[in-house]
């Protein structure tokens, strides 16, 4: 391999991708597949039609002659598909529930009507992540019809519909059925173009852990008149919150920053070669304060751990004053962790360091499932081979991130399939994920066909 001139990124030299391919009556049927399934209000949060779309899903699969298993999940069925034989085996993962539609007043079009707008297709789950499945489903019949009927390697497909409200079922199925998901690779369930056609892939995701610091020092809210008595529990809250970081944003907690695997000169390389410094982010939400110089912008965004403040509540908040001393307070939280720290670990640190600081009447109460960071080899052949084949398709170099700064369920692929993962998608800045009038561009879901066959084509070949 040879650093591809002027992003500090390996590709493999010996890798060819095949000429292109009429891919117009697969794009065509891969719509109206996306159409059938949007249709179907597959909303985890609700419990809404998740079996009808596992056996939805099932029968596009088995038409493409998978052999599908369904297993029950907490919230909904887990499927796992396998079909075809080759040198490499391929696992997918994907999801096919999605968010709820509210506020459904908010949408230009029916929300589980795939509409299409100005190159625009709506729909909730358009996106995330339902055009996603599709759009590879339709580039795997290309790669079958280009073999002569036959998949020129072998491609397990693990799809859930519990990853909207955190995936509760999928660390231990995959830990149970590590052996049957065994595969070379991993393929992710998003990734993005910009608006200038540059593809954006990830090979990693932060850790997430998210907490509730309570306290209460009153069976009722008091007089104002009290508080030369009587502690206030919003101020000792301000005391905690204030303890966890530093100006700059960095976490304060003793031991935190022990377990953090040291970052590669790989990923140094890529969040060098990412070009700006945020002005997207910083001028369109009109940002007054960033943290860190503007050059060391995609270092801390991909590298850099943090602890965020959600929310903040208690006392009063209404119009003109109420002289009153509250009796409990809540502070909410978000951990976003790097490669190895341990969200388990995170907490233990933050009870040891509020009771240093005196606040040991503060609880810490954790939230929602909690994920482990993941990161993967940027040099690996499967990481570099997407890059490729993405600058091939989409005609520009590619985006690479050594990781997301969102957070998911890829640690257990990693930790038990034993294989490199990395996200590329058919998505955009502009898609309202998870908003109304979600969205993909016709374009993009055209090229996701496309870089789905010429993918599979080129790890078939080694």
């Amino acid at each position: 391999m040879r650093p591809h001139p002027g992003r500090g990124v390996l590709y493999p030299e010996s890798m060819t991708v095949s000429a292109t391919t009429d891919l117009s009556a697969h794009i065509l049927r891969g719509l109206r597949d996306l159409a059938d399934l949007v249709a179907l209000e597959s909303v985890s949060a609700q419990g809404r039609m998740l079996n009808e779309t596992a056996d939805a899903v099932q029968a596009l699969l088995e038409a493409e002659g998978f052999t599908v298993a369904m297993f029950p999940g907490q919230v909904a069925p887990v499927l796992v598909a396998e079909a075809g034989e080759g040198p490499f085996t391929l696992l997918i993962y994907n999801h096919y529930d999605v968010q709820p539609e509210d506020p459904a007043g908010l949408w230009e079009s029916p929300p589980f009507t795939l509409t299409e707008r100005d190159g625009r297709l709506y729909g909730r789950g358009a996106s995330d992540d339902k055009g996603e499945f599709v759009s590879r489903l339709a580039g795997l019949r290309a790669l079958r019809d280009r073999h002569g009927g036959q998949l020129p390697l072998k491609v397990k497909w693990l799809l859930e519909g519990e990853e909207e409200v955190g995936s509760p079922s999928l660390a231990s199925f995959v830990a149970a059925h590590a052996a049957e998901l065994r595969a070379d690779g991993v393929w992710w369930e998003f990734g993005s173009i910009t608006p200038e056609g540059r593809p954006v892939l990830y090979a990693g995701l932060k850790g997430i852990i998210c907490v509730e610091l309570r306290c209460r020092v009153a069976a009722s809210d008091l007089h104002s008149l009290n508080g030369p008595v009587v502690d206030n529990p919003l101020y000792r809250l301000s005391r905690a919150v204030a303890s966890l970081r530093d100006d700059d944003g960095t976490v304060t907690i003793p031991g935190f920053h022990d377990d953090i695997r040291p970052e590669t000169q790989a990923d140094l390389d890529a969040v060098a070669a990412l070009p700006g410094h945020g002005e997207a982010l910083m001028d369109g939400y009109s940002v007054t304060r960033r943290l860190g110089e503007p050059q060391d912008f995609h270092r801390r965004l991909n590298l850099k751990p943090v602890v965020n403040v959600n929310g903040f509540h208690g006392g009063y908040g209404g119009p003109g004053s109420k002289t009153v001393l509250p009796a409990e307070g809540t502070v909410k939280l978000d951990f976003r962790l790097v490669p190895d720290q341990d969200p388990a670990r995170v907490v233990t640190l933050l009870r040891t360091h509020l009771d240093a600081q005196g606040l040991h009447d503060i609880e810490i109460v954790e939230l929602e499932s909690h994920e482990h960071p993941s990161r993967s080899d940027l040099t690996s052949p499967f990481v570099q081979i997407a890059a490729r084949v993405a600058e091939h398709v989409h005609g520009h170099p590619p985006l690479l991130h050594p990781s997301s700064g969102g957070s998911g369920p890829m640690y257990p692929f990693m930790q038990h399939v034993g294989a490199p993962v990395v996200a590329m998608g058919i998505g955009n800045p502009t898609g309202r994920v998870h908003a109304p009038n979600e969205n993909i561009l016709r374009r993009d879901f055209e090229k996701g066909v496309e870089f789905a066959l010429e993918f599979m084509d080129a790890l078939s070949k080694g």
